[in-house]
């Protein structure tokens, strides 16, 4: 197993989630005869290098052509075998949508998903590569697990587990090198459970992926001022941990946060719930509204208001209105 350590976490959170994504790799690699990855010509930017060099048969390329990709990964997942498949996030839920939802919704082939460079680390490289509508896309489709992890150690975790689950599994990776951990230790990941990280009374930050450590820091900025947040790292998109959603109705303001579109994803998932439950404090969805022009990944984060102070913002006048 990935040795979890302050040592190792530091490490990991200067690789990113691809980085990360290669360790946890070589480990299945070496415990499970049974996995085999897939790429659409990502592999060394998806941090497979080493695993393509030490099981090359049990590495396949299928060069640009995600379509194909889930095709050959449903075979492989017909004959018992673990395919795991990667590339951007926003052409494995636009351009591959049809095989998709046949081979991993209709047929509900164990098929596991990696899309990188979702919400908006690809933003370099303009809105034709950023992945901002994947877990709106995902989560529509019948028994299809989506996972979001918080940062380079908990995409370790989540594609550990992704592996042993019996069922199709997406997962999506934001951030890039250098990333802010939110763990610092060691902890149990489970599928389908939300983690509390704060206590909080007057507000409840539901956040996920890379935007669990920036509501952490927004609750930080929040006290200052007296007001009281709570963060729950929101891992698992789909299915979503229902009672963690009501125990936020005890704040008065519940607010999701999100590197993504701001309609279809978590935000619409903890409305759902909500809509279905009676009475709740008001929400507030954050995510992204529009694709933003190109633009390096810090600078695409101030524009949308994803920073701490930006989320610092935007709660204010929420509770304003409240």
């Amino acid at each position: 197993m990935m040795d979890v350590t302050p040592q190792n976490i530091a490490l990991w959170s200067k690789m990113g989630p691809t980085g990360v994504l290669g360790l946890a790799a070589m480990e299945l690699g070496a415990t499970n005869e049974a996995v085999f990855f897939l790429t659409a010509d990502l592999g060394v930017y998806s941090g497979l290098s080493r695993f393509a060099a030490s099981y090359p048969d049990r590495y396949i390329n299928t060069g640009i052509a995600e379509q194909n990709m889930i095709g050959i990964a449903a075979g492989l997942a017909a004959e018992g075998c673990t395919p795991i498949a990667t590339t951007y996030a926003t052409f494995l839920s636009m351009r591959a949508a049809d095989q998709v939802r046949v081979c991993m919704g209709e047929m509900k082939l164990p098929i596991k998903l990696v899309g990188t460079g979702a919400g908006l680390s690809t933003g370099i490289l303009g809105a034709t590569h950023m992945g901002l509508e994947d877990m709106s896309l995902f989560r529509t489709i019948p028994g299809i697990t989506v996972l979001s992890p918080a940062d380079a150690t908990e995409t370790g975790k989540a594609l550990l587990a992704a592996a042993e689950h019996p069922g199709p599994v997406y997962i999506r990776l934001t951030g890039a090198q250098n990333q802010p951990p939110v763990y610092k230790e060691d902890y149990n990941f489970v599928i389908g459970k939300a983690i509390y990280l704060r206590e909080g009374k007057d507000v409840a930050f539901l956040a996920t992926g890379t935007m669990v450590h920036a509501a952490q820091k927004a609750a930080d900025l929040l006290a200052e001022q007296g007001v009281s947040a709570g963060v729950i790292n929101m891992h698992t998109i789909a299915p979503l941990d229902e009672a963690a959603v009501r125990q936020a109705c005890a704040a008065r303001l519940i607010i999701t946060v999100e590197e993504h579109a701001v309609v279809g994803g978590l935000g619409s998932a903890v409305a759902e719930v909500l809509a279905e439950g009676g009475t709740h404090p008001p929400l507030l969805r954050i995510g992204l509204a529009a694709y933003p022009h190109a633009a390096i990944y810090e600078q695409l984060l101030q524009q949308q208001g994803l920073t701490p102070e930006g989320l610092v913002q935007r709660v204010q006048k929420a509770l304003a209105d409240c």
